[in-house]
């Protein structure tokens, strides 16, 4: 009974001890005032294509597996799509898309993405914005999260709503609209 009541006593004082100031990890010179948040609502159009001489969309990995199926079930895919202001692929490109896509619907085709959308023109050049989420694919309109970003969009947040313009379903090909509401 003594040795559990000495053991409490330290436990006790050994979390109740100071925890001595880093040195040289962190500045304290910086204010902390947050600034007031805006709104940025983007309007771009994403080329994912997978088929041609010079894809932007390139399989990475497919699930080892002897189950004959036509189904993409665990299909990952590395992006280096452009960002259109208009559907055509002759439209001015204001960015790309950088990052994976694996497809995690077993039953019914779903997408997990990581991107990041780089901007390399106008007022946003050099910033981007991180979306990682699920992507239904079959819905024709549907919402991904922003959960991040850089530059301007640093500390973003926000969401994205998708609407499939074009998609080819025997190569994959697909112009996805995007509608982008970041808060920074």
């Amino acid at each position: 009974m003594e040795k559990s009541l000495m053991l409490a006593w330290i436990l006790v004082l050994s979390t109740a001890m100071a925890v001595p100031p880093c040195q040289g990890y962190y500045s304290d010179d910086e204010p902390h005032v947050l600034a007031p948040k805006k709104v940025t609502k983007l309007h771009f159009y994403f080329h994912d294509t997978l088929s041609g001489k010079n894809p932007s969309a390139i399989i990475v990995s497919r699930p080892n597996t002897t189950i004959a199926s036509n189904s993409i079930f665990g299909t990952v895919v590395a992006i280096d799509d452009p960002l259109t202001v208009g559907p055509e692929k002759t439209s001015d490109v204001v960015g790309n898309a950088q990052g994976l896509w694996v497809s995690t619907g077993r039953d019914v085709p779903c997408l997990t993405i990581y991107m990041d959308f780089g901007f390399t023109k106008g007022e946003f050049n050099g910033s981007s914005i991180s979306v990682f989420s699920r992507n239904p694919i079959t819905e024709t309109e549907r919402e991904l999260a922003v959960v991040g970003g850089r530059g301007k969009f640093r500390m973003a947040q926000g969401f994205a709503h998708l609407k499939t313009y074009f998609l080819n379903p025997k190569n994959g090909d697909a112009i996805v609209e995007y509608n982008v509401t970041v808060i920074h």
